[in-house]
């Protein structure tokens, strides 16, 4: 390569570095919450390792989310909270406790995690943790009805 070729390279070289990560940035609108999250990289991410984390699962007959149509009935203003409990859920539960020997698929896990980290650091607290406590306090009816409908 010839010296005058070689800035031109640099730089494309450089451009590419920096574009490509804030290629698949979306800004979400959620509620009164707006975080801005790399959706193609954990879409990418997770498609690397679906379908070794599918073929383990063996509950074929129930979905603990159902498709996006249940999740976009959530009111604008519950967008956000609601989000912010999901993405507690897999980091707290889900992403802490897979086990596999596949190396591979635990750093992929990994690095989903800490994308969800990220996109939740952007979260504001939906509630007043006093004002969440009561609130759940004064709808514990709706559950223990739902329970005992469940027998």
């Amino acid at each position: 390569m010839n010296r005058s070729g070689l800035p031109l390279c640099l730089l494309s070289a450089v451009f590419y570095l920096f574009w490509t990560p804030s290629a698949g940035l979306k800004t979400l609108h959620l509620g009164s919450c707006v975080i801005t999250a790399n959706l193609q990289g954990i879409r990418n991410g997770f498609s690397e390792i679906r379908d070794s984390v599918q073929a383990r699962d063996e509950i074929i007959d129930i979905r603990i989310l159902k498709k996006t149509q249940s999740l976009q009935d959530t009111k604008p203003a519950d967008q956000c909270c609601l989000l912010r409990h999901i993405l507690r859920l897999y980091l707290d539960r889900v992403f802490k406790n897979y086990q596999t020997p596949d190396h591979h698929v635990l750093r992929k896990i990994s690095r989903l995690a800490n994308s969800f980290l990220t996109i939740k650091k952007d979260l504001r607290l939906c509630l007043q943790p006093q004002a969440a406590v009561v609130k759940a306090l004064g709808e514990l009816d709706i559950l223990l009805q739902w329970m005992e409908e469940t027998v």
